[in-house]
């Protein structure tokens, strides 16, 4: 019974700190929920809360290949470009989906002045522990 409660919990942990490793200072990742979905072996429901100071972004990253992510504008507005897509301001109320293995090329606040808050959620192999990647500069242009 421990090992039932402890696995999804060292899960959590690992999902929470690689979105969060991933990350420039220009954003905080900050851990929502974590949940294996019962009724569809393998997979997790994991989200996070994005926030942006004025001005802040993220680094160009990709995430887990098997990651599907919908991402929900809380506050603000947010720029976002995913693979060769043309960049689009998405202002709060407003989502957007990324497909499996996507290139987010583009993530950040859309103001100089106001903070924004992004809700990011994955549905992932819950094998996926590492659901963000940096890009080395320049990589993938």
């Amino acid at each position: 019974m421990k090992t039932k409660i402890l696995l999804p919990a060292l899960f959590a942990a690992a999902l929470f700190s690689a979105a969060a490793s991933a990350h420039a200072p220009g954003d905080a990742v900050t851990p929502n929920f974590s949940h294996a979905i019962t009724n569809i072996p393998g997979k997790s429901l994991v989200a996070v809360e994005v926030s942006y100071p004025p001005g802040g972004a993220s680094l160009p990253h990709t995430h887990a290949r098997s990651a599907f992510i919908y991402a929900y504008v809380v506050s603000g507005a947010i720029e976002s470009q995913v693979n060769d897509e043309p960049a689009h301001v998405y202002t709060a109320g407003q989502a957007f989906y990324e497909e499996p293995g996507a290139h987010h090329r583009i993530s950040r606040n859309a103001s100089k002045t106001e903070p924004a808050r992004l809700l990011a959620v994955f549905v992932v192999d819950t094998a996926d522990t590492a659901l963000t990647t940096p890009q080395e500069p320049g990589a993938g242009k």
